[in-house]
């Protein structure tokens, strides 16, 4: 049974910091590129980034890039998010996801991934 559980989120303050974790099971992780993607109330899920199954190959949105990093422990199961500098716009819930592809022109599609996290809550405000 494959599950990814997603924990870290929060509420904080516009300019601190979180690291999200998406702990995988029943299926074999390092083989899947792995991926972050949030949703805010009312739009649409959104890409925030993605890494290949060695972490060779990184990829981030550009409302992130520089203030948000994606890593992953193959040996733990585990990808990881850290968010600093977080803003007031980052609010949403963020969800884990996993898929077997590696082209990177359909990394950034939420349509590509078929195992999903439950999401959790990420809350910026002052």
């Amino acid at each position: 049974q494959v599950q990814l559980v997603e924990s870290g989120g929060g509420l904080v303050q516009p300019g601190e910091s979180l690291r999200l974790s998406c702990a995988a099971s029943g299926f074999t992780f390092s083989t899947y590129t792995m991926a972050w993607f949030r949703q805010a109330q009312g739009q649409e899920r959104e890409f925030v980034a993605a890494v290949r199954r060695n972490g060779g190959y990184i990829y981030y949105a550009d409302s992130v890039k520089g203030r948000f990093a994606i890593s992953r422990d193959n040996a733990k199961n585990t990808l990881y998010l850290q968010m600093n500098s977080l803003k007031p716009e980052d609010t949403a819930v963020y969800y884990c996801a996993a898929t077997r592809t590696e082209i990177l022109s359909s990394i950034r599609r939420a349509d590509a991934y078929y195992h999903w996290g439950q999401g959790t809550q990420v809350t910026v405000s002052s």
